[in-house]
């Protein structure tokens, strides 16, 4: 564990796609001030099955290979025991609503997911090294020019000073696609929990026809939240905002879309989908 040139703790945000990765070999060629990288996973039933399989097969031995550490994090009870987000969401007689799924009207939910389960995660990490309001940890994250509206420095916690790598070099998600493909490496999938609802229409009728058993797990999640949502007396939610189930919203053999996806709902913490 190492400090940058100032002392101050440096650390990068490892959400496990396009845009992290492409930061992990800028690290590699020095390109970037980074050689601690923190992956927090939020479980191994709730994180993309490809993202973890790039992870393991892919970035975590380039990492080793250009001596970066690469940490992956896990959410940790006080009993020791390991949550995911996926346990929570499910877990008999929870309220829990963590996601920021649909309501009827199409507007998201509030979310706590990226909070709990991201930010909180890797805070712990950080001030267990030391980090603090008097001595904020560098910390950054994978934000692109094309997604500079993510961007949002008010956001930072009190013992973390964010700063976004590819916004100072001017560098757009298809430059990363190219600084990764040039490493030998190849490109990950975006990063995000297989059943987000943040999730475009196409990637959700691209999951049902190569993913069926994500789809179908994501199915599952939709109605055990709006069982326990009936039981409460609360209006149903939806994973789409289509105001319908999952498998009416992307019906099996959709092939167009019939409207574009509000961009304005995007996860702005950069924790996800980088």
């Amino acid at each position: 564990m190492t400090a940058g040139n100032s002392g101050q703790l440096r650390v990068f945000s490892f959400g496990g796609g396009v845009q992290s990765v492409a930061c992990l070999v800028l690290a590699a060629q020095g390109r970037i001030d980074f050689d601690v990288f923190l992956f927090a996973n939020v479980g191994e039933d709730s994180e993309d099955p490809r993202t973890l399989d790039y992870f393991r097969q892919h970035a975590q031995p380039y990492a080793a290979a250009h001596n970066i550490q690469l940490e992956e994090l896990h959410r940790i009870r006080r009993d020791g025991s390991t949550e995911t987000l996926w346990g929570r969401l499910t877990r008999e007689g929870s309220r829990s609503l963590p996601i920021p799924v649909r309501m009827a009207n199409g507007a998201p939910g509030t979310r706590q997911c990226t909070a709990d389960f991201k930010i909180r995660v890797i805070g712990k990490w950080l001030k267990q090294l030391g980090a603090s309001a008097e001595s904020p940890a560098k910390v950054g994250v994978g934000i692109s020019v094309d997604e500079i509206q993510r961007a949002n420095n008010r956001r930072c916690e009190p013992y973390e000073q964010i700063t976004y790598p590819l916004l100072d070099l001017g560098l757009r998600r298809t430059d990363c696609h190219r600084v990764i493909r040039a490493a030998g490496l190849p490109v990950p999938p975006k990063s995000a929990c297989f059943f987000c609802p943040f999730h475009r229409p196409e990637t959700w009728r691209e999951m049902r026809r190569t993913a069926p058993e994500l789809f179908a797990r994501s199915c599952q999640l939709e109605s055990i939240l709006n069982e326990r949502r009936a039981t409460l007396g609360k209006d149903p939610v939806y994973l789409t905002r289509f105001g319908k189930p999952l498998d009416r919203a992307i019906p099996d053999g959709w092939d167009t879309l019939f409207d574009e996806w509000d961009e304005t709902a995007l996860c702005d913490s950069g924790r996800c989908f980088t």
